[in-house]
């Protein structure tokens, strides 16, 4: 979080306050969704909803839309794998380089890489007493889900970049 320049109360800008406001309210009502829906691991709503929200409205949209699809990537390879190998360590490496592969051969960022990735390692290394397919959706709806609230939160609430006198006094 950046500092202002002029006098703040604890050293907090306005902006920080806000800020901090903002992602909270997001978090929350991510985690709040997730559990209406019953979603069996409602927390990677709301740490999805957190990463958001460190991004810009205009930056939030472009990289989401990356974390979208890597994550729905991520979910179909790890479910095909997963049912299919079980947890296997060579083939989980095997996976983490052919999605690093098919996200730069696409035109596809860093971020839809590193979601892919994550949701890959995720699905098919953690113990899960559901298919692997089943838990594959289940992060694909909660990750959508956190990324789906922290894009709203975004538009709906704003950062504004900061003004002279911006502080508590």
């Amino acid at each position: 979080m950046g500092r202002s320049h002029s006098s703040t109360f604890l050293g907090l800008s306005r902006q920080d306050v806000v800020h901090t406001a903002r992602t909270t309210a997001a978090a929350a009502a991510s985690l709040v969704f997730a559990r209406l829906f019953k979603l069996p691991e409602d927390y990677w709503a709301a740490i999805t909803t957190l990463v958001v929200m460190q991004s810009t409205l205009g930056g939030a949209f472009t990289v989401s839309w990356q974390r979208f699809v890597g994550t729905a990537m991520g979910a179909a390879m790890a479910a095909l794998f997963a049912t299919y190998f079980g947890p296997n360590a060579a083939l989980f490496a095997f996976g983490i380089f052919i999605l690093g592969i098919i996200c730069a051969a696409s035109g596809l960022d860093r971020a839809a890489y590193r979601f892919a990735a994550i949701t890959l390692a995720i699905t098919m290394l953690v113990a899960h007493s559901k298919p692997a397919w089943v838990m594959a959706v289940h992060r694909f709806i909660e990750v959508s889900l956190g990324i789906a609230v922290g894009l709203a939160m975004t538009a709906l609430w704003p950062e504004r970049p900061p003004r002279p006198g911006d502080s508590f006094r």
